[in-house]
């Protein structure tokens, strides 16, 4: 046997039958992380050698090996952990070849520990007798360590001073259950750490994090913990046991145990397991749950370093629990959910990056930049699409630095740096004028919802033309107008406009989207024209009358009032509308509010309008509108009301779709953007497309938020360039 750059070879001598099992076998009994991508084989000369052995390994050939995310901590570890015999028994940073940290510590290519922040850490007698032993679950396990050997932990006051505990995770219990906030050191990253149950201690860490409503992580002990705070299916349940250990968001149970300042005002919990040994140990006997949130200011990246976090998150943590492992590569915790009866990603990350995701064609060397929100980067060679960690906002200078090294990260990974670049229409995004930044021969803008559908389609491996839904709260069109709620004729290179939602003004511009009341005061305009003060006053839309004048004035001159066909933005609308939130604090807070609403199920459906002009239809939503305020008036519940809106969608995207099938012969549907995260319009719209005789296609492997633009970028880039 042999590792080499492009896979393992493998000599086996034997009788044919003896041969094939053996193959079945290399398929079937894999180890945890392995990974096979295809097995070939070619007859030899039979030389009767009897003996097993390991030929050194081969730096030459083609790369085909790749680097494997950070995993969870594995079965056998975790009995070793908590077993008093071994001499591993309570080391933060047990693993093995099926466990432990990968992506997070690496320096450089190839995945050998000197190029790793294990270099620092040569291994005593007994971890290298492990590692060379071939018969060892430690065999080549670059991060293997002992107490004898290893990294350590340490305890910081705010300050970052040492503090001379000889147990420092038996002290960070005792401040946690004091009701104290931790930032505590782990795989890709620092996460503040508070107890779930404390509703004081959650107040003063949203106040120190300016996170005032955002729903907050957990961490809980076991899946049992887990089924008793929320709704846990046979998928969900599959998802939290997965190596990975993504966030799960599960429904919440009507009463547990955790604060209710964990999750306010939606209807799921963001659960995960625990993931390192360390993380079992916190939670072995004291906690039900911890809040495990990412270590950060707003917009900012996660901190990885001691100093960094020691100044980064002065005045918001207490204490710091570290290590000396170094964390090169910054990576959140993924996010995932299961929704029309598959599994969804939220936010692809720990545990799944940097896996590359095959394709089912082969396309030119790309570099795609992504969006401006919920950045990744991707790198396409052959029909292998490499896609960095989720990096976030590109709102902040660290950001853009986190954005920088991971550019350096993926091409390293990919080992290949493409002329040809993807990027945004968008000319104010940050990744749209870094694409002018760098050497290329060829920079290729693709507009943003033919991206989010051309993702879709490359997960699927679909080719040809599909009718593509694209619903989000921003994107720019090749109008220089606002889209967000498109109906698309599209295949990989190329797209054609063939329907959005009616447009209608954001008031204020940047500031609609953080104050959906101005959302609601243009809708009601549009549906109501000069009356439609009154019936903003009636609704207690705003609470100073002279903001109608002024409203009034900036929309009537369209002064800082970009036209939109958002149908994000709606759903910001019709919450202010029924006066579920008016301002928000954070990204679709309004959107998810008024989807925890919609719980009294109803048979109604609300009206609307689909118009045609100029080869283009129009799905009208304003009778939708004046309906709502209508059943408002009537003393209908606001709950029916909600539901009601979120079941009128999906019947208004199948007369789109019937009509577009109709005049274009097109039979499959293609879903994509920000708006299919909400579970209920995402399992109705499926539901009314599948019934209808539709073959429906929707996001599995990347999420359907802009953290799949990246790859569809770098795929339409890459037809093009075919073309």
């Amino acid at each position: 046997m042999q590792n080499r750059l492009d896979g393992v070879v493998v000599e086996v001598e034997g009788a044919a039958e003896s041969l094939t099992s053996f193959i079945s076998g290399v398929k079937a009994e894999l180890p945890p992380l392995a990974d096979v991508s295809e097995i070939s084989s070619t007859e030899l000369e039979i030389r009767k050698d009897t003996a097993f052995q390991i030929i050194e390994s081969e730096a030459g050939g083609l790369g085909k090996v790749f680097i494997t995310p950070d995993i969870a901590t594995c079965g056998e570890c975790f009995k070793e952990l908590f077993d008093p015999g071994d001499r591993r028994f309570r080391y933060p940073f047990i693993n093995c070849t099926n466990c432990g940290p990968r992506l997070t510590i690496i320096q450089d290519i190839p995945y050998d520990r000197i190029n790793t922040s294990m270099s620092c850490f040569p291994m005593c007698s007994l971890c290298r007798k492990e590692y060379e032993n071939p018969a060892d679950r430690r065999f080549h396990a670059e991060p293997n360590a002992c107490p004898a050997c290893g990294p350590v932990l340490s305890l910081l006051d705010e300050t970052g001073s040492p503090l001379p505990d000889k147990d420092p995770l038996r002290k960070v219990i005792t401040l946690l259950l004091e009701g104290y906030v931790v930032a505590i050191k782990g795989l890709g990253g620092f996460h503040l750490a508070v107890d779930a149950a404390n509703d004081e201690a959650i107040k003063r860490l949203r106040s120190r994090k300016f996170r005032e409503e955002k729903p907050l992580a957990i961490m809980v002990k076991d899946i049992d913990v887990a089924t008793r705070i929320s709704r846990i299916g046979k998928d969900e349940e599959a998802l939290l046991l997965s190596p990975q250990r993504p966030i799960v968001l599960a429904r919440k149970r009507e009463k547990d145990a955790l604060s209710s300042a964990v999750a306010p005002g939606v209807s799921d919990l963001g659960i995960m397991l625990p993931y390192t040994p360390l993380h079992h140990m916190l939670l072995e006997k004291h906690f039900q749950a911890l809040i495990m949130t990412s270590a950060n200011q707003v917009d900012e990246p996660i901190c990885v370093t001691n100093s960094e976090a020691i100044k980064r998150l002065k005045g918001i943590a207490d204490y710091f629990l570290v290590h000396n492992r170094d964390i090169l590569v910054r990576c959140d915790d993924s996010i995932a959910t299961v929704s029309a009866g598959r599994k969804r990603m939220l936010r692809r990350s720990r545990g799944f990056a940097p896996k590359p995701i095959a394709l089912k064609k082969f396309y030119p060397e790309i570099l795609a930049l992504g969006p401006q929100m919920k950045t990744t980067l991707c790198i396409l060679k052959g029909n292998l699409a490499f896609l960095s960690p989720h990096i976030g906002d590109m709102e902040t200078p660290e950001a853009r630095d986190f954005y920088q090294e991971s550019l350096i990260l993926i091409q390293k990974i990919a080992e290949c740096k493409p002329a040809v670049i993807a990027c945004d229409l968008h000319p104010a995004y940050y990744t749209t004028k870094f694409a002018e930044e760098l050497a290329s021969s060829r920079i290729i803008r693709v507009q943003h919802h033919h991206a989010h559908i051309v993702s879709a389609m490359a997960e699927h491996g679909i080719e040809g033309e599909v009718i593509g839904m694209a619903m989000d709260g921003t994107g720019y069109g090749t109008d220089g107008t606002v889209w967000g709620g498109e109906f698309l004729i599209a295949d990989e290179a190329t797209f054609t406009r063939i329907g959005h939602i009616k447009t209608y003004l954001l008031p204020g511009g940047e500031k609609a989207i953080r104050e959906p009341w101005r959302i609601a005061v243009s809708l009601i305009k549009e549906a109501y024209g000069r009356n439609w003060p009154g019936v903003a006053e009636e609704l207690n839309i705003v609470s100073q009358k002279s903001y109608y004048e002024m409203i009034d004035r900036i929309m009537t001159q369209k002064f800082n009032s970009p036209v939109t066909s958002s149908l994000g933005r709606i759903f910001d609308g019709v919450a202010a509308i029924l006066g579920i939130r008016h301002k928000v604090t954070f990204e679709g807070q309004a959107a998810m509010e008024l989807e925890a609403m919609a719980k009294s199920k109803t048979d109604t459906l609300l009206p609307f309008d689909i118009g045609e002009t100029d080869d283009m239809y129009l799905l009208n939503f304003l009778p939708m509108i004046r309906k709502i305020i209508d059943e408002l008036r009537a003393g209908r519940s606001k709950a029916e009301i909600a539901y009601a809106f979120h079941m009128t969608l999906p019947v208004a995207f199948l007369s789109m779709a019937d009509a577009i099938r109709k005049r274009r012969g097109l039979n499959r549907v293609v879903l994509s953007g920000g708006c299919f995260q909400n579970r209920i319009l995402t399992e109705a719209t499926i539901a009314e497309l599948d019934k209808a005789g539709f073959e429906v296609f929707f996001h599995e492997v990347l999420p359907t938020n802009d953290g799949c633009i990246a790859l569809g970028q770098a795929v339409c880039a890459g037809a093009q360039v075919k073309l």
